[in-house]
């Protein structure tokens, strides 16, 4: 907590919070109340409300749900966005999100990379995910619409879809839709790397 405050008063805040303030910030403007935007995502008021106040870190099949009730794109989460044809992300201008819960110190097993962060009206939406040992291993799976393509870059993945579970190593792939419960996790120690490309779906469907 100490150095949450300490990272505030130096003008410095972790991209977590920046992405927990901003959904707060979209709400609110947008004139909806808690338990309004509990009904559009399906969550619980109270969830909506820990993760606006960094009690809870929301996996990025969250962040498209509540993007989809704000009737925004994820990556109003993580940048402004311009009106260009492309965008560049160099590698060190790539933003980072933990999930950590940083009142909680509890460890969820990923942070993750945005690589399109800035550009409008896109349809995918591409991270590069690192993979840890979670804090508490079997955290449940999550749907949402869309689809999403991962390929591994390093180390071992365990990717549970419903009942079955998927080992890929590197250069192993899997294409799959999101409305199928899942749960992606490094299988060992030693962490894994992946692309994850997510295309959350219509807005209007």
């Amino acid at each position: 907590m100490d150095e949450l405050n300490n990272g505030k008063q130096n003008g410095y805040l972790p991209e977590e919070m920046r992405v927990a303030e901003r959904i707060k910030a979209l709400r609110l403007e947008k004139g909806l109340s808690l338990p309004e935007m509990a009904e559009r995502t399906g969550f619980s008021s109270a969830l909506i409300s820990q993760i606006e106040n960094h009690l809870v870190s929301p996996p990025l099949g969250t962040l498209i749900k509540i993007a989809r009730a704000l009737e925004v794109d994820i990556c109003e989460f993580f940048g402004d966005k311009k009106d260009l044809p492309y965008i560049v992300v160099r590698r060190g201008e790539r933003k980072k999100v933990a999930r950590v819960a940083s009142r909680q110190g509890v460890k969820y097993g990923y942070n993750y990379e945005t690589l399109a962060f800035g550009l409008a009206d896109r349809h995918m939406e591409p991270f590069l995910v690192t993979l840890e040992p979670a804090t508490i291993r079997d955290r449940g799976a999550y749907s949402h619409e869309g689809e999403e393509f991962l390929f591994v870059l390093e180390g071992e993945v365990e990717v549970h879809l419903g009942k079955e579970v998927e080992v890929l190593v590197p250069g192993d792939s899997i294409y799959f839709h999101s409305t199928l419960p899942h749960r992606v996790q490094c299988r060992d120690e030693g962490g894994a790397r992946l692309l994850a490309v997510l295309y959350p779906g219509r807005k209007d469907g």
